[in-house]
């Protein structure tokens, strides 16, 4: 899906977003951050809900209504994610940055070359 970001960068910027090029590292940092992020997101309604369930399979609600299993799943999924998406995006900003020293090297000699003072450049990581 972001194949094309990998090979041949996203765009990079300085602090009043003008446009420095663009980045593969950038692009690599942006999607290692995009990764976790929705791994962590979607862990607690595969971790919690079975644990619950668990639980619940043992109490005679279920045992007299056992077809209410598969809502009583998808609502604890559905909580789950109501609190897991907003706060594991918002572990990362949005417009990351990193250090002109960890760009590709000749990206850094143009930064240096034209825009001598940027010592960190901005990217939007994505969703």
């Amino acid at each position: 899906m972001r194949q094309r970001e990998l090979q041949h960068g996203i765009p990079i910027t300085d602090e009043n977003d003008n446009r420095l090029g663009e980045s593969p590292k950038a692009a690599q940092q942006a999607i290692s951050q995009v990764v976790v992020s929705r791994i962590l997101m979607a862990s607690p309604g595969m971790a919690i809900p079975p644990f619950l369930m668990n639980h619940l399979e043992k109490k005679a609600f279920l045992k007299k209504f056992p077809w209410m299993s598969a809502p009583i799943q998808v609502g604890l999924v559905g909580f789950c994610l109501v609190f897991a998406t907003p706060l594991c995006c918002a572990l990362f900003p949005q417009k990351s940055s990193m250090s002109v020293s960890r760009l590709e090297p000749e990206l850094q000699e143009k930064i240096r070359a034209n825009h001598p003072g940027v010592e960190r450049v901005y990217f939007n990581k994505g969703l």
